[in-house]
């Protein structure tokens, strides 16, 4: 893994493709939040119960939408090992690299803890928390040797629930450090939706992935491969794991055989059905978003693209774009929902280009942490 990086190598489109796709299924989450009537939020133990109806349409649209969370943190990963190797290359010493890479971290978090927090009214810990302290971590983690956090990291994912079975009662009391760390919580005082290890353990995979790729040889082929013998296994896992119907369902058992019980899986915490699931499928699209960059010309301007490139500020931005939507617009079904998700891109479009364009011309600014 000692091969240097080229830093003349551009940008694996498909990558920031992915993560474009990923983010216009979250501005289509997030829609349904702020204008579908009838939205389920049925994703944990602790917020559904047994027998409750899952209406096809509410349910494909949110379970759609599972990807995202997942995938986003493991290219966060990939693109940490990437994004080092280039800075060595430029002439950064590890000390800066490192330095950047925390006050990232701890800049991600605290958007979460001190902005966030303030529209719901109490401390709610969500995706932005779990990222920002993985990256935080990363710091560390990342001196390790590859097939170190390879291990630590498929050691979490497949031991979480063996560790929650033991120190976790879902629906009762849970201490300040297991919330942070392993078990969800919503309380009228404060709640985590995102549990830093589950998570960081995606982020180390996507790191592990990154290393391997930059030391590789012919990269994105064999990357190709590598993905799709992967993403294919972990489906095959998954399928097996709600047969047996037992350990890595994280309490959410099969209440019958319709297509929406075999998806109806724990994201919070994430179960390992969970995890094999969504890691699976994004490894599947991006093997082939991978062969797809080579068989056709990349637009530089694609919507697509530019929303991959610009993921945080989309993140920030669309949720400005869809509350000031929801003042124009009344709440609705799935119809209303899709077509305020439709609407708030085609605004975002033109705001996530000026944003790049910014960024790019700046680069030292402070946009670099966005």
């Amino acid at each position: 893994m000692n091969q240097p990086f080229d830093k003349n190598q551009s940008r694996i489109a498909a990558i920031d493709w992915m993560r474009g796709i990923v983010m216009i299924l979250m501005a289509l989450d997030h829609a349904s939040g702020f204008f579908n009537e009838g939205r389920l939020f049925t994703d944990s133990v602790l917020l559904y119960e047994s027998g409750d109806s899952l209406a096809t349409g509410q349910f494909l649209t949110r379970w759609i939408t599972h990807i995202c969370a997942p995938t986003f943190i493991f290219l966060t990963g990939t693109s940490i090992a990437v994004s080092h190797a280039q800075r060595l290359q430029q002439g950064m010493s590890q000390i800066e690299i490192d330095r950047e890479l925390w006050i990232r971290g701890a800049f991600i978090a605290l958007l979460d803890i001190c902005v966030f927090s303030l529209a719901s009214g109490k401390p709610v810990l969500q995706v932005l928390y779990a990222i920002g302290v993985s990256m935080m971590l990363m710091v560390w983690i990342s001196r390790m040797r590859v097939w170190i956090v390879l291990f630590l990291a498929l050691g979490t994912l497949t031991g979480s629930e063996w560790l929650l079975t033991a120190l976790w009662k879902p629906g009762g009391d849970v201490p300040l450090w297991l919330a942070l760390t392993f078990a969800p919580v919503f309380t009228d005082a404060y709640s985590v939706l995102y549990p830093a290890m589950p998570w960081l353990a995606m982020m180390m995979l996507g790191w592990v992935f990154g290393k391997w790729l930059l030391s590789t040889p012919n990269g994105q082929l064999s990357a190709r491969r590598m993905l799709l013998t992967c993403g294919c296994t972990a489906l095959a896992l998954f399928v097996v794991i709600r047969v047996f119907d037992g350990y890595g369902n994280m309490y959410m058992q099969l209440e019958g055989d319709a297509i929406v019980q075999w998806l109806h899986v724990s994201k919070y915490p994430p179960s390992l059905a969970y995890t094999l699931s969504e890691l699976g499928l994004m490894a599947v699209i991006l093997a082939v978003l991978m062969w797809l960059e080579s068989m056709i010309e990349v637009r530089r301007n694609g919507p697509v693209l530019v929303f991959g490139q610009t993921a945080l500020f989309f993140y920030l931005a669309h949720f400005a774009i869809l509350a000031m939507l929801r003042l124009v617009f009344e709440r609705g079904g799935l119809e209303t929902t899709y077509l305020m998700t439709i609407l708030a891109l085609l605004l975002l479009y033109p705001v996530c280009m000026a944003y790049r364009r910014i960024k790019w011309q700046n680069p030292q600014s402070v946009l670099r942490f966005i």
